[in-house]
């Protein structure tokens, strides 16, 4: 340092050790693991500046100067750390925009280096100084706009990201299961390829398994994940399908067509359709029951029993619940089975008997075998409703007496608003003295009328509630409708898991008494259903619960 401090009195040129700082925000602008144009610009910049001597380069790839804190740069901590160390006199970046562009952050990392003795200079902006105040009001103004110009460059690619979502455009990101990403002839504006997604065949016949056996048979992820796994079902990596993709798929409606990124949605793109949009707005129905305590759809179809969660003790009202018990046996030939037997039980009356004068326990076999009773009599009657074409007709018929209900009213207020405001013009003339009506007739005119269009307004909110009431109501009941008739077939010939699915949507409550009388509630849709469109026998068995009584002798439902 003495020797370079007397070459500098001699006139000859102090060196300069100079550290490079090099950035770029998204690993598209990294060609070939390197940053060149920035590299050779400053290199070139050093070698014209008398005395400087780049003894080190940073690299930052894929680091926004925006997001990321210079706290959590790794490069920005070293190069700190140098500082602190005095390895180097001056700081070298293409544009001062590399150091970070955070307006309330990276001005005070600038004089934090300046304090440190070490120069801050731009290969295209020059230096930075704080010899004075404006010094460092322009230091933050500099950095002030540089985070403006980040938010706006944010702003205008989320804002064209979701246009292109919302055109039917994939914008990126991890491919969904189910598909790929193919070029289809599709070009950026650089006129480089862009790629698009099109179906996968043999995922997409996993995708449709996952939903049937979610829907239909109440499988949950973790169950599903299994079932895959046994399977041998992998994804494109031959590894096992997890938990997180499985949950992923259910919820995300691009399997109906419709590409979603944030908020934006696009139309429904026929091509990209895997599954039906009726199935995906079943199982969205059930993920959010499942979040739900007791909502109708059980947690798991697995175990012996028909019922979960539906069944209550018919004496004290309290849930029962599943129990299994075990018995060992041996047969002729001398080889040992062990047989289990299912039942529910009656926790108060277990552990209270004197609050619960019920049984303790009611064989499952037997339970179950009345209510499935019950429900395939009930499937046989929705079976017998009108075709959905003519339900739809009179629900439509309904609608449209409703809408011109609400159309009459409205002509009504028109009409008498208008009277209204010519007993107003008519104000002037009992004034001027050349109106035929007196001040109080048309005091008691202006009155009457007003209070009619009061008692008009009431009724047009009135009826416009109902109008909506009844387009929600007749939606409703079709879906509805469509519902019951897919179960009504499926019920005979689908597996257990499927059947107990069923019986937890259209069985609201089960009640059990002493002797195996029971008492089944329905949901309240097929109550509606029934008083739609069943005959009156069953209207009478829609408002009441259906009382069964089980006989041993008979071994069935009287």
């Amino acid at each position: 340092m003495a020797e370079e401090m007397m070459q500098s009195i001699d006139g000859s040129v102090m060196k300069k050790r100079v550290v490079c700082l090099y950035r770029v925000s998204t690993i598209g602008q990294v060609e070939k693991d390197d940053i060149p144009m920035q590299k050779q610009y400053c290199r070139e910049f050093s070698k014209r500046q008398p005395g400087w001597e780049i003894v080190n380069e940073f690299s930052e790839k894929g680091v926004s100067g925006f997001k990321v804190s210079a706290k959590d740069r790794d490069a920005v901590q070293e190069i700190q750390k140098m500082a602190l160390k005095s390895e180097f006199d001056i700081l070298l970046v293409f544009m001062f925009d590399r150091l970070g562009r955070r307006d309330d952050e990276t001005p005070f990392v600038v004089e934090w280096f300046v304090k440190q003795g070490v120069e801050v200079w731009s290969a295209m902006e020059g230096q930075q100084r704080f010899d004075s105040h404006v010094d460092k009001l322009l230091n933050y103004i500099r950095y002030w706009q540089a985070s403006g110009e980040s938010i706006k460059t944010s702003l205008r690619v989320k804002t064209r990201l979701e246009q292109l979502t919302q055109e039917g455009y994939y914008t990126g990101g991890c491919v969904p299961f189910g598909y790929r990403r193919k070029n289809l002839g599709r070009v950026s504006k650089r006129n480089r390829p862009v790629g698009d997604l099109v179906v996968e065949p043999d995922e997409a016949e996993v995708v449709r398994l996952i939903f049937q056996k979610y829907v239909y048979e109440g499988y949950g992820s973790l169950r599903l994940c299994r079932y895959l796994m046994e399977q041998g079902i992998r994804n494109k990596e031959g590894k096992n399908i997890p938990i997180n993709t499985i949950i992923r798929i259910i919820k995300n409606p691009i399997y109906i067509g419709i590409i979603r990124n944030g908020e934006s949605k696009s139309e429904t793109l026929p091509d990209l359709q895997i599954i039906s949009p009726e199935l995906f707005a079943r199982a969205q129905e059930i993920v959010e029951k499942r979040a739900r305590p007791h909502s109708g759809v059980p947690l798991t179809t697995r175990g012996q029993s028909l019922l979960v969660d539906n069944i209550f003790c018919g004496h004290c009202g309290g849930r029962l619940m599943l129990a299994t018990s075990g018995q060992r046996y041996k047969r002729k030939d001398g080889t040992v089975r062990a047989k289990t037997y299912a039942s529910y039980q009656c926790n108060r009356r277990l552990r209270r008997p004197g609050v619960c004068s019920g049984q303790a326990c009611y064989s499952a076999a037997k339970v179950d075998g009345l209510v499935d009773q019950i429900v395939r009599i009930q499937f046989e009657r929705v079976k017998q409703a009108p075709p959905q074409s003519l339900i739809e007709e009179q629900q439509t018929r309904a609608v449209d007496l409703a809408r011109a209900r609400l159309k009459l009213l409205n002509e009504q207020y028109q009409h008498k608003q208008r009277d209204y405001q010519a007993l107003r013009e008519e104000t002037l003339k009992v004034v001027q003295g050349t109106s035929h009506l007196n001040v109080d007739m048309l005091n008691s005119l202006i009155d009457e009328t007003s209070t009619q269009l009061k008692d008009l307004e009431w009724r047009i909110n009135e009826a416009g509630k109902e109008l909506q009431e009844m387009e929600t109501s007749a939606e409703q009941v079709q879906n509805e409708y469509a519902q019951l008739m897919n179960w009504a077939e499926l019920y005979d010939n689908c597996s257990f898991d499927a059947k107990k699915m069923i019986v937890a949507q259209f069985v609201k409550a089960v009640y059990v008494k002493k002797g195996f009388e029971l008492a089944i509630e329905f949901n309240v849709s097929f109550d509606e259903f029934q008083t739609l469109f069943l005959d009156a026998e069953a209207e009478d068995i829609g408002k009441e619960p259906v009382v069964l009584a089980y006989t041993e002798e008979a071994g069935q439902a009287i």
